[in-house]
């Protein structure tokens, strides 16, 4: 089994638009692109204010008990639905987290294995 990762990191604006027009040039004259899922954040506050302990945890309990919704979620984690619903939601608007609808139910998913973090310097 292929172990899927997401990769987060700190990145400058100027390094992630020069990274971008790298990209678009590779795939504009036809080169193979590898396709990376990542993450990244302007600074090591801002990363550390959506990468908290209780999220980290709560990527963990998802990946490891697959609860089948967010109330199971918050059952598992001994801590309040709303809190838990909205680190939820945080998450999945950072591309973190899946969520799926399945009728009134918000299933959260993690599609990845493992998480390597980047810091440029």
């Amino acid at each position: 089994m292929k172990i899927k990762k997401v990769h987060i990191g700190i990145k400058s604006l100027d390094d992630a638009l020069k990274e971008a027009g790298e990209v678009y040039e590779r795939a504009s004259k036809g080169k193979a692109l590898q396709q990376k899922t990542a993450v990244y954040f302007g600074n090591l506050k801002e990363m550390r204010r959506v990468l908290t302990e209780k999220r980290l945890e709560l990527l963990k309990a998802v990946k490891d008990k697959k609860p089948q919704s967010v109330y199971a979620l918050a059952k598992l984690l001994h801590r309040d639905l709303k809190n838990v619903l909205q680190d939820v939601e945080y998450l999945r608007g950072v591309g973190i987290i899946d969520v799926e609808e399945t009728g009134a139910k918000k299933v959260p998913l993690v599609r990845f294995d493992r998480i390597t973090f980047e810091v440029a310097i």
